[in-house]
């Protein structure tokens, strides 16, 4: 199972939904870095369930403990190992469903892969894994905030059919804004509509899904690798290992197809005493390797694949059953999801930072 991801920077997740704990254990991170559980508190702080009245009701603080890796609130250079115990378990909510693997779940493609899988919520494949991924990713987004100056912030652009105003600048945007509100949307009027609309969705018992925009601030020239090691590649690789996830795009996306060369080339011009692009339709990379602009990129996230209404489907031997609502989930992932992306964001740009810094290293 490919738990591990990231060359320099490496984490490997680990637990499942309803077992004893989750975490991360995160390897190559520098040494002397000042890191404490207040710090990737925050982070998870902003992922947990049951902050809302439009996220599960499951009730976890997700208090993180590090075990190792760190001395005094400095980085050892050493395995980083961060802990966080599942308190609200429930696996008994599943028993209902353990013969019908539910639709557009893992259940059916892990058990015909290892023939078994987890007894409740997922296991693996639930979205409780993201966890580790948040812990580690805090970690890095230190890292590289201290060595380099680079932010990383994440907000919900789209809810079903609602779509807010495109931000031309990003400059002024700040996770104090974002979280202004529980959809994590920066454009108030927008935000008051997706609230309302994941309320209707899940007092009918459905969900829907959206679309998450993360900009990357302040990244150098340079990081990335030509040819397979391209940094939009691993954006990509590591957005869509993200669960739920269902589209990447960066930059201008998929609307470049419909466009012309001459318009969508980022014409150079002198900027902060060296040159830069007059726009910005590459999303901050080229060929594959940072240019020193913006990177923003895209993800969308399908609707939540548990809802609260009874489902007609097949169960294990192909008879047709009838799959009852079980367990608490989102009516939408996105506001939750917001800081897995910043996370995910800031480890592919974590490795990419040792990746250069290896390159550049005197012989």
């Amino acid at each position: 199972m490919s738990s591990t991801f990231g060359n320099y920077l490496r984490v490997t997740t680990f637990g499942e939904s309803h077992g004893t704990s989750v975490g991360a254990v995160l390897d190559g991170f520098p040494a002397n870095i000042r890191l404490t559980e207040d710090d990737i508190q925050t982070q998870l702080n902003r992922r947990r369930p049951g902050q809302s009245g439009i996220t599960t009701p499951r009730s976890e603080a997700d208090t993180v403990k590090i075990l190792s890796g760190v001395d005094n609130g400095l980085t050892l250079g050493t395995p980083i190992a961060f802990a966080v115990n599942n308190k609200d378990q429930r696996p008994g909510d599943y028993s209902p469903s353990a013969a019908i693997p539910r639709p557009s779940h893992a259940d059916y493609a892990y058990t015909m892969k290892y023939g078994i899988s987890a007894s409740s919520g997922g296991g693996r494949a639930s979205a409780r894994e993201t966890v580790g991924r948040v812990a580690a990713g805090a970690a890095a987004e230190i890292f590289l905030r201290e060595r380099f100056g680079v932010d990383i912030i994440a907000f919900v652009s789209s809810v079903g059919s609602i779509t807010a105003p495109v931000i031309d600048d990003f400059g002024g945007l700040t996770r104090g804004i974002v979280d202004k509100n529980p959809v994590r949307c920066p454009d108030e009027k927008s935000a008051a509509e997706m609230e309302r609309l994941i309320k209707d969705i899940k007092s009918e018992g459905d969900s829907t899904g959206g679309v998450i925009t993360c900009v990357c601030r302040d990244v150098p020239a340079g990081w990335g690798e030509p040819v397979f090691g391209k940094l939009e590649a691993l954006l990509a690789q590591a957005m869509m290992s993200i669960p739920a996830a269902r589209g990447f795009e960066i930059g201008s996306g998929f609307a470049a197809a419909s466009m012309r060369g001459s318009e969508h080339n980022d014409l150079f011009i002198a900027k902060n005493g060296g040159i830069g692009t007059k726009t910005n339709r590459s999303g901050g990379i080229q060929g594959g390797i940072s240019n020193g602009e913006t990177i923003y990129f895209r993800v969308a996230f399908k609707p939540t694949a548990t809802i609260g209404r009874e489902q007609e489907t097949a169960d294990y031997q192909g008879n047709m059953a009838t799959l009852k609502p079980a367990g608490r989930h989102d009516p939408c992932v996105v506001p939750r999801a917001v800081p897995v992306v910043e996370s995910m964001a800031a480890l592919v740009l974590g490795d990419m930072a040792l990746s250069q810094a290896r390159l550049i290293a005197p012989q």
